[in-house]
């Protein structure tokens, strides 16, 4: 059937821009859902399920400070959740809104025995638990409690993927070949040749010393920026978590990268009605996708194989972890990556085994 409302949150009225990542869609009713439903009550869920997403987006993670999650978080969890009340619906009795205690427990202790990765356990708990939050805050229902205890990082609390110093290295010498103009350039932000150009060179060299998060690429700006004293400053309202106020380090070499780029994008009209830093060819904040194809499009360049590793944009960021840990410590580390808590760094905190054979050798 069609809803004749729009389906996706950041199409409905209320939602700008900056709230969502681009190429980050949160639908509201999935087409496996409208299938089974009728056609009154699929505007019914519709009409449930938007605030739902609406709530997590805007203050789920922290009602009290009006705190969000992420729209990946909120992309994630409601496709998990969704997944969910399509099983009530077809294991306990039809249509229903909202599920309860028991449908929440009868569903985990199905997913506990399925053939998946704890991992995936513990995301599914995970949603399970923001949905009953949500339904506490609209319904004033008890909070849903689970006798599982999986965790979504699936035993593994180190780092995923991560750049080795080598490659670092080579990254970041790539980049200097690697740079378009804002008024030109490939499909997809793939760039085409032009020296002349400090754009990706400053986008990939401040990435890569500060470990920015796709979405903090997104929304830098110029004000963020102190190249004069090797310096970020992000400001608690635009950083990505909303934490804090955040001042982060940059090399000298990575602060003139950006002093050029910001001399060059004044000259460019695309810039002229923003202090966004960088923008896409098409005038968009980047997003996860993009920057992902670009550091591979650099991995290329560089001669690195990625074919069996998770080479997302985050692998910059985990090697910022990765290697200030070992450079200097876990306070160093915990202020660079911009971490509230220190039990985020931690996973950081993984010594190689040389290493540590290195170290009891010096232990004598």
């Amino acid at each position: 059937m069609n809803l004749e409302k729009p389906n996706t949150l950041e199409r409905c009225p209320g939602f700008d821009s900056d709230m969502m990542e681009p190429n980050r869609t949160i639908t509201i009713v999935r087409k496996n859902q409208r299938d089974f439903l009728s056609d009154k009550a699929a505007v019914d869920y519709y009409e449930y399920r938007k605030p739902f997403l609406t709530y997590l987006l805007r203050m789920g993670k922290d009602p009290e400070k009006a705190k969000g999650y992420s729209p990946y978080t909120v992309c994630q969890t409601g496709h998990r959740t969704a997944r969910f009340d399509l099983w009530v619906w077809e294991n306990r009795g039809g249509y229903k809104a909202p599920p309860n205690q028991e449908d929440a427990r009868a569903y985990m202790e199905e997913v506990a025995f399925r053939d998946v990765t704890e991992s995936t356990k513990g995301k599914t708990m995970g949603s399970l638990g923001r949905y009953s939050k949500w339904l506490q805050h609209k319904y004033n229902r008890d909070e849903w409690e689970f006798s599982w205890n999986f965790q979504s990082g699936g035993g593994n609390n180190g780092p995923r993927d991560f750049l080795t110093k080598p490659e670092r290295r080579k990254i970041r010498q790539a980049a200097l070949g690697k740079d378009g103009t804002p008024n030109y350039g490939t499909d997809s932000d793939l760039l085409e040749a032009d020296p002349d150009s400090w754009k990706f060179t400053s986008l990939i060299w401040t990435s890569l010393d500060a470990g920015l998060r796709p979405v903090e690429v997104g929304n830098a700006r110029v004000s963020w920026c102190e190249p004069e004293n090797g310096l970020l400053r992000i400001p608690r309202e635009e950083s990505a978590k909303n934490e804090g106020n955040w001042t982060v380090g940059i090399t000298d070499r990575t602060a003139t990268a950006l002093e050029r780029w910001i001399e060059e994008r004044g000259n460019h009209q695309r810039y002229a009605d923003t202090d966004k830093l960088w923008l896409t060819r098409h005038g968009n904040r980047y997003g996860s996708n993009e920057l992902s194809r670009i550091l591979k499009d650099l991995c290329e360049r560089a001669g690195i194989s990625y074919e069996n590793r998770q080479m997302s944009w985050y692998a910059i960021r985990h090697s910022v972890g990765t290697h200030m840990t070992k450079e200097r410590d876990l306070a160093a580390t915990k202020a660079q990556l911009r971490h509230k808590s220190v039990k985020t760094t931690m996973k950081y905190d993984n010594v190689p085994v040389e290493d540590r054979r290195d170290a009891l050798d010096n232990m004598g």
